[in-house]
């Protein structure tokens, strides 16, 4: 079922069966007959083929065991094994009247004292087991596949689909899906506590630096103009969303908060001088033009080596750079742009008669 998936690559199954093994079926009813039980037959089975240990040698402090067993010629030769000898057991004579001691006597003496193993159980050779693997004391039988060409969450998503619908499970089996894919399952349940916390912790900090929650936020506006860019540039390069890509995401956020840190710093130290709004939004701007796209620039051109990787470890620096690079234009561009008309229209309201009053006098002044 894996192998018609799209994009599976590579699919195999753990090879658990093709050993030869030598089977030896005891017929029960002819043991019975000459009083044997299953262990007999088995115990002589097991001390030909498999060995036992007899005794020991020492060589100083070593010590070596004595193995008893059939030599390996012979323990691979099938008919020398059916003519196994077998041991009877024992049985005493019995006291029988004297007319009947001759004849009981002769019955006594007919009997043999062994049987070969082919008269007691039937032997072939067949194919048995190679290896049985176990986990947390549960038998497992491992399907693996690559993918490529796609991404692990909608493969595995599908495969999960088909298997549960058309591949119906033995009872007391199950399927664990594990590899890199469980790696991923790991890594988004700590991402969902890692991103969240990280944008807090941001938020903090950006207030902690204004004091005022509308400039935190408004700083805070360029993430997501930073994530936009980022989309755009993993699907202009056609690659999926990854654990890689979202902690190019994460990096990227602190750099265009960074940007904005710089440029609303900038304009709020020109309103403090006393510079009416308009003007301090021109000038802040241009002032910390410079400053925002060194530190854009020299962030993408140090990602760029990592985007156009084609080596050991490119699936991991790959989209991260890509991420990185790509939100990184289109944050630099619209901080440069969006931020400042943020800026004048959260603060036009509160300051606009005091502005107003700054605009008119030099005015009036000219005049």
């Amino acid at each position: 079922m894996v192998q018609g998936i799209a994009s599976a690559a590579d699919v195999k199954i753990e090879q658990t069966s093709g050993l030869p093994v030598l089977r030896v079926r005891i017929d029960r009813g002819a043991i019975s007959r000459y009083g044997l039980h299953v262990a007999n037959v088995q115990e002589v089975v097991a001390i030909a083929v498999g060995g036992r240990e007899a005794g020991l040698v020492f060589e100083g402090d070593r010590r070596f065991p004595i193995l008893v067993r059939l030599p390996e010629q012979l323990r691979q030769n099938l008919d020398l094994l059916r003519a196994l000898p077998i041991p009877l057991p024992h049985q005493e004579k019995e006291s029988k009247p004297p007319r009947f001691a001759a004849l009981g006597a002769g019955a006594a003496s007919d009997r043999p004292a062994f049987l070969p193993l082919e008269q007691l159980a039937q032997l072939d050779v067949s194919e048995g087991p190679n290896q049985i693997s176990r986990e947390n004391g549960k038998r497992r039988v491992v399907v693996q596949a690559n993918v490529r060409g796609r991404d692990l969450g909608s493969f595995v998503a599908e495969a999960q689909a088909r298997i549960d619908q058309e591949v119906p499970l033995p009872p007391g089996s199950w399927l664990d899906w594990g590899g890199q894919f469980e790696n991923l399952v790991a890594a988004r349940q700590r991402l969902s506590l890692v991103v969240p916390g990280c944008f807090f912790l941001i938020f903090l900090l950006l207030f902690s630096a204004f004091n005022s929650v509308r400039h935190a936020l408004l700083v805070f506006t360029g993430v997501p103009l930073a994530l936009t860019g980022g989309i755009v540039a993993l699907w202009l390069r056609d690659m999926p969303f990854s654990i890689a890509a979202a902690v190019g995401f994460i990096a990227l956020s602190g750099v265009a908060v960074l940007n904005g840190l710089v440029m609303v710093s900038s304009i709020n130290q020109l309103r403090r001088e006393g510079v009416t709004l308009h003007a301090a939004i021109m000038q802040g701007s241009l002032t910390r033009l410079r400053p925002v796209l060194m530190t854009a620039l020299v962030a993408a051109l140090g990602f760029v080596p990592m985007a156009l990787a084609t080596g050991t470890g490119a699936e991991v620096q790959k989209p991260l750079a890509t991420v990185v690079i790509g939100g990184l234009v289109s944050s630099t561009l619209l901080t440069l742009v969006v931020l400042p008309a943020f800026y004048r229209l959260f603060e036009r309201k509160e300051h606009a008669p005091h502005d107003a009053q700054q605009e008119e006098q030099p005015q009036v002044q000219r005049t």
